[in-house]
């Protein structure tokens, strides 16, 4: 039964995810890119966007591994950390939570590996 709702669990994240990632992707396009100076922002946004949307995708394999907890949830922790404070610098210029991204791209490093055990 356990299984079964992990599974459930996991890709209603992935869809949740997915749709966010598509709903950032054309706010981003539609309004972000039309404001001057913001190219750096863009760039961070546009990488927030991708990595976002790839590990959306990637969740819904998430209940084919051995330890689906474990990978679902580095997965989601570093997809939050990394993609939502990128998201933030890019949509308030306000740099102050930046340092977490590096923190965040680890942990998704670390879920991929998670995968392979």
């Amino acid at each position: 039964m356990a299984a079964a709702s992990t599974t459930k669990l996991f890709v209603r994240i992935a869809g949740l995810s997915g749709a966010s990632a598509i709903g950032l992707g054309t706010y981003g396009a539609h309004v972000l890119k039309t404001k001057d100076g913001k190219e750096h922002e863009m760039v961070a946004f546009d990488s927030a966007n991708r990595y976002h949307f790839y590990h959306s995708l990637a969740l819904l394999g998430v209940p084919m591994c051995r330890r689906p907890n474990v990978v679902g949830g580095l997965m989601v922790t570093g997809m939050t950390l990394f993609c939502g404070t990128m998201y933030y610098y890019a949509i308030t210029s306000d740099a102050t939570f930046i340092k977490l991204a590096p923190t965040g791209g680890v942990t998704l490093i670390a879920a991929w590996i998670a995968m392979l055990l």
